[in-house]
């Protein structure tokens, strides 16, 4: 069996993974890089059962089970390591709290932090460049092959409902069977068959280089800036780097995914936001500045399993903030759909593309 998957992100780096674990022969074909889009560009960050009373709460907790267990089963270091996250605010300036010294040291006076919400047991973090990076090349290593191009459209057979491989630019890839995992821009692919909607939701953030000066504790804080209260979060990694991120939104989605830049006046106001937090967030100690679009659907679900009035045809993708975490169970999930027909651990039920109505193709054309 030969499956083709279409995309480099983490979800399609898990799904060529375990679909080799499986013994299937997997092609990825990727436009741009592995890990180029959030993949790369995300937080990282973990959380076993903070979907607790939703259609993902089975899905998280496999997963996050699986952050675990993959670095004593793959080569490289990624930096999974358990974390500690809390909640919090920001006192605004000419309140009184402002003075008020933070619990944290490395943390300015007026950062409160107001609850524990997450424990080394239910929280953790991963670089997500490095461990998609580490998933994609794990899967080279067990003889999966990846070929840079972009896919123009799906080979079907002469009656037209099952796939048969890809089209790239230059040529065509026979296949068994067919993955969509290219994150937003797998709304792309609703020209060739029956999906629905997968928005882009534009997320800024920089990267500080500060060493090993901020603990293993993920912030959530509220902070008030241009009259208005916004969310920033901050993700300390292993490797000494630190991600701050703040005011989503959404934009619209360039066709390229190498053209995705950070919108000017949300890195600076960002940036304002994180010299609040820290002396130790300073100009010079920025490595990156960057945005990524997270996909998103109308439910807020992702979108895994078989495409609708289409045979060997599957999509993976939807995840919005949680990609990094549920994308070994997506991949684990996907890969025992495609080969066995049937998942073990996790019920797709909730994801199928079917429940949501597919997107008419010439509403994408007009755009």
């Amino acid at each position: 069996m030969r499956v083709v998957i279409c995309g480099g992100g983490v979800i399609g780096a898990c799904t060529a993974y375990f679909l080799r674990r499986l013994g299937v022969d997997v092609v990825i074909i990727e436009r741009t890089d592995v890990a180029a889009a959030a993949s790369g560009k995300a937080g990282g960050f973990l959380a076993r059962d903070w979907c607790a009373a939703t259609p993902l709460d089975a899905l998280a907790r496999r997963s996050f089970a699986l952050h675990a267990q993959l670095p004593r089963e793959i080569a490289g270091d990624w930096g999974h390591r358990p974390m500690s996250a809390y909640s919090g605010y920001v006192a605004p300036d000419g309140d009184p709290r402002r003075n008020t010294p933070s619990a944290r040291d490395w943390l300015s006076d007026g950062v409160v932090i107001t609850q524990r919400i997450g424990t080394t047991g239910t929280t953790a973090i991963v670089h997500p460049q490095k461990f998609t990076s580490a998933m994609m090349n794990a899967a080279i290593a067990q003889g999966a092959e990846l070929r840079l191009g972009r896919v123009t459209g799906i080979v079907r057979d002469a009656d037209g409902t099952r796939a048969k491989g890809v089209e790239i630019e230059g040529g065509i890839i026979e296949a068994d069977a067919v993955v969509i995992a290219m994150g937003p821009w797998s709304l792309l692919a609703a020209q060739w068959m029956s999906l629905p909607a997968v928005y882009g939701q534009r997320s800024p953030s920089i990267v500080y280089d500060i060493g090993p000066n901020v603990p293993a504790d993920a912030l959530f804080l509220e902070c008030e800036t241009d009259g208005s209260a916004v969310s920033i979060e901050v993700f300390p990694r292993a490797d000494g780097s630190t991600h701050v991120t703040a005011l989503s939104d959404i934009a619209p989605l360039p066709l390229d995914p190498a053209a995705v830049t950070p919108e000017r006046d949300a890195i600076t106001r960002l940036q304002a936001m994180s010299e609040r937090l820290s002396p130790l967030f300073r100009p010079e100690k920025i490595i990156a500045q960057q945005a990524c679009f997270r996909p998103v659907t109308e439910d807020g679900l992702p979108l895994i399993g078989a495409v609708p009035q289409s045979e060997a045809l599957y999509v993976a993708t939807g995840h919005n903030v949680w990609g990094i975490l549920n994308a070994p169970a997506t991949g684990e999930a996907m890969a025992q759909l495609i080969a066995e027909g049937g998942t073990r651990d996790v019920n797709l039920a909730p994801f199928g593309p079917g429940r949501l109505e597919p997107l008419d193709p010439s509403l994408l054309q007009a755009r």
